[in-house]
């Protein structure tokens, strides 16, 4: 039996006057790869079966938990060769550059993915940044099986696999704007909680119903741009960028986990269902 080096609930380094006041929280799959990472290993290793159940989560009516969990269920193949299927995926070729001069700026970048996981920290190391905490789902390999472990998940609501709501309010509580950067269903729980959204593909669509702001992106070095003139105008007037005060409430309130729905569901309730009904 092995397991992945799933980083759990990475700490969050306290604010320190002098520093821009942003914390970068990033998706992963379809974000900074140019796939859907999981979905491939899915496609390559189990076709077909597992699509039905798939698009009921792209819908909304479906828990991420409980959809990988019996997704990684119907997998079996040893695990270099889910591995291989998943370093073959292409990455944004501006990421790098974006994470330095993050980096020098002194700003905590995180990378939080509600998919499977185990294969994003060697693709960062073979980006070379395998220095960046991950916030994910554990895999336990276990010969041609495994199993999927939720260590960053919410302790009452079961819904996602990992909780980024949660670590975009833990960063807010540190003191610090939160900008979240992603592609997709998976990413609406932080979205909504975030202070800035960069949002591309099926998140736009999201962030329009939902009437939340956000800033549309193709690649990384649109977002380096913006970053590099909000840190322009932060050093030349630092009220333009002011930190989260302790105990500030989220900027759209709660609409999900136990505060909005009560504790213990596994899919959203039929009232956060998006369209007409939701």
């Amino acid at each position: 039996m092995t397991r992945d080096s799933t980083d759990v609930q990475p700490p969050i380094r306290p604010f320190r006057d002098g520093e821009p006041p942003l914390a970068l929280l990033i998706d992963y799959d379809g974000t900074i790869s140019r796939t859907d990472v999981t979905d491939e290993v899915m496609a390559a290793h189990v076709p077909g079966v597992w699509e039905a159940a798939a698009a009921l989560y792209d819908a909304g009516r479906m828990g991420s938990r409980r959809l990988m969990a019996w997704e990684m269920d119907l997998v079996e193949a040893d695990p270099k060769v889910l591995l291989a299927t998943a370093a073959a995926q292409p990455h944004d070729p501006g990421f790098v550059s974006f994470v330095r001069l993050a980096q020098a700026a002194g700003i905590p970048i995180e990378i939080v993915s509600d998919g499977f996981g185990f294969f994003i920290r060697p693709a960062l190391e073979a980006l070379g940044v395998g220095e960046l905490p991950v916030v994910t789902a554990r895999t336990v390999f276990m010969g041609r099986r495994a199993r999927l472990e939720f260590p960053n998940g919410h302790p009452t609501c079961l819904i996602c696999g990992t909780c980024k709501r949660q670590r975009v309010l833990a960063h807010r509580s540190a003191g610090r704007q939160v900008v979240f950067i992603g592609d997709g269903e998976s990413d609406r729980y932080a979205a909504g909680y975030a202070d800035v959204v960069f949002a591309k593909r099926s998140l736009v669509k999201i962030c329009e119903e939902m009437g939340w702001p956000f800033q549309p992106w193709t690649e990384f070095h649109e977002i380096e741009t913006w970053l590099t003139a909000r840190l322009a105008s932060w050093r030349a007037d630092p009220a333009s960028l002011t930190p989260i005060s302790p105990g500030a409430s989220p900027p759209r309130g709660y609409f999900c986990g136990p505060e909005a729905w009560g504790d213990g569901l596994v899919d959203p309730p039929e009232a956060a269902w998006p369209g007409p009904s939701g």
